[in-house]
């Protein structure tokens, strides 16, 4: 099952921590206004803390430099 989320550039960082929370996702792909894929995050069960905050770090340096872009949300049913 997928979700899409069209979000500003200053908002993706906060979004995709906020996705992350809710669990149940097994991977995060943001996209520019294109749809091209910048940046595609696997995550897996219990993946918390210091290791997800390199991935983390680099969504927050792609919000810096888009204005909007698309979160795509692979979750699992």
């Amino acid at each position: 099952m997928t979700e899409e989320f069209r979000v500003n550039g200053e908002e993706i960082l906060t979004k995709v921590k906020e996705l992350i929370r809710e669990g149940n996702i097994r991977s995060i792909i943001i996209k520019n206004d294109d749809g091209k894929t910048l940046i595609n995050v696997p995550l897996t069960v219990g993946v918390v803390g210091t290791v997800i905050a390199p991935q983390l770090a680099a969504v927050g340096a792609l919000a810096a430099l888009l204005s909007h872009g698309t979160i795509v949300v692979e979750k699992e049913e």
